[in-house]
């Protein structure tokens, strides 16, 4: 370990954030990096423990207090092949993970968690600088051909691993530019776009071939896939949930996505060819109070906002761990982001009865009613009733729904294929081969799991290149998150 008595001398200190006034005025990422001295500290923070729970706590089995160790004494070439083994892109998860792993920090008992994905992100960022991060083109080329349907994290991950065991490897994506939710679902100023181009480069170096504007079972034929040995079905969770409520035809009422990827597009200098949605000058209604609707707020802030409100119909979580989500569990916690720092009303408990419109079909109000939650032996809501008298307008000119996807577009390629699905709408996939009810058709991500991390996807994604690798090759050199790494 770096520093056996670190954890004892360093506080948890995060980089600083470009100030709310100066950053709402782009989209730009704004969080500042750490010093090296910085860096150095937190890293010694890292304590050695007996059993690094934070292995676990990550999906990925990121191997964490030896890139930490590496990261303290200097080493940054080995600090970037200890992350790079177990994480195809930690440029992604650097910034837009909420960090499981912290959350499993043994140090986390008493104290802060060590700011893991911080020094994950510099870790890789540093690699970018110094040259580390290079194509990798197989030595031995295996002469199979593998599509990839889908550019999201979980399809990256798996096209990137496939193509190093020596396949082949062609990435079909629908939209007109590659990466999926990386691209068009979280905004620039939490994912920078030329960041993931910079890692499409060197996956297209690497001889990955990608194809745009092509979804399959639209404008490609599914006949088309019949020329591979293997295919990957990595197209996400992408029929959102909706508010069925009277009133919800009305203009001005959107899911979330569409109102993230207008902006997403304007940023990339990409066609919008449907009706432009602003929240300039607007009451903007957020429903739905994850991630989704975070990013909805910090958007509708940027786009010069009247007012940004927040609902939920949860009640408001605990600011700390309760005895229904002891450590190492992910507790569910009360969450502030960048996005509610920059100006938002939050309210949990309220349930939205009816969007009330204009002389003119668009929206200008919704009603609501507060809830009051019964909760179990473990304060955990479990039903719920209206509160007498609470009901009330709440004006707003533009509602987002932002409360999550239900499964998978089954429409088009999945149909036509006859792809088995499970009880909840996701394609169905035999226990821990990632293989569909067709033989040479596998899923992984969203598609397979449900609407779940980034981070998860990208455990997908690998997990399911080895078992692709396995059905053509027989046998795989692939890593697998459960391997054990010497470093020494």
């Amino acid at each position: 370990m770096g520093k056996a008595t670190g954890f004892l001398e360093f506080d948890r200190v995060l980089p600083p954030k470009e100030a709310v006034e100066n950053r709402k005025q782009h989209y730009k990422e704004f969080v500042h990096t750490y010093t090296d001295e910085q860096l150095n500290t937190q890293a010694a923070r890292c304590m050695n423990c007996g059993i690094p729970f934070c292995h676990s706590g990550c999906p990925l089995g990121n191997v964490i207090p030896e890139f930490n160790d590496a990261v303290y004494d200097g080493r940054w070439e080995d600090a970037y092949n200890i992350l790079s083994s177990t994480n195809n892109f930690p440029e992604f998860t650097g910034r837009i993970c909420p960090a499981p792993c912290e959350s499993a920090c043994v140090l986390g008992i008493n104290k802060n968690p060590v700011a893991i994905e911080e020094i994950e992100k510099h870790i890789i960022e540093i690699a970018y600088k110094k040259g580390y991060v290079k194509p990798a083109t197989p030595v031995l080329k295996t002469g199979k051909k593998v599509a990839v349907v889908g550019s999201g994290p979980s399809g990256l991950a798996a096209a990137a691993q496939l193509n190093k065991a020596g396949h082949d490897v062609v990435v079909y994506e629908r939209d007109d530019k590659v990466g999926g939710l990386l691209r068009y679902g979280i905004p620039d100023f939490k994912l920078d776009k030329s960041v993931v181009d910079r890692r499409i480069e060197i996956m297209k170096a690497s001889g990955i071939e990608f194809r745009t504007n092509a979804e399959v079972g639209k404008n490609v034929p599914v006949s088309e896939l019949d020329q591979y040995d293997a295919v990957v079905l990595a197209g996400g969770s992408t029929i959102p949930r909706n508010l069925n409520i009277p009133g919800r035809e009305l203009k001005g009422v959107h899911f979330a996505m569409e109102f993230l990827k207008q902006q997403n597009k304007r940023i990339g200098n990409s066609p919008i060819e449907v009706e432009e949605i602003l929240a300039t000058g607007k009451n903007v209604l957020v429903i739905g109070g994850g991630d989704t609707g975070s990013d909805c707020v910090g958007t509708a802030n940027r786009q010069g906002a009247k007012s940004v409100t927040q609902f939920e119909l949860m009640p408001q979580p605990p600011k700390a761990r309760t005895a229904a989500m002891p450590w190492p569990t992910y507790p569910m916690l009360l969450k502030t982001t960048t996005s509610h720092e920059e100006g938002c009303q939050r309210f949990w408990s309220v349930s939205t009865k009816e969007f009330l419109g204009d002389d003119k079909g668009h929206v200008r109000a919704a009603l609501v009613v507060d809830l009051e939650w019964e909760t179990d032996a473990n304060g955990r809501p479990v039903k719920f009733k209206e509160v007498e008298g609470s009901q009330r307008e709440i004006p707003c000119e533009l509602v987002t729904l932002a409360m999550g996807f239900l499964h998978p577009q089954h429409e088009g390629l999945l149909q036509q294929l006859g792809i088995a699905l499970d009880e909840r709408g996701n394609v169905k996939a035999a226990e821990g081969s990632y293989q569909t009810n067709i033989q040479k058709y596998f899923t992984a991500g969203d598609m397979r799991r449900g609407q779940s991390l980034v981070v998860w996807a990208i455990s997908e994604g690998r997990e399911c290149a080895r078992k692709v690798d396995e059905y053509l090759m027989g046998q795989t050199a692939l890593e697998s998150k459960e391997a054990v790494f010497d470093y020494a």
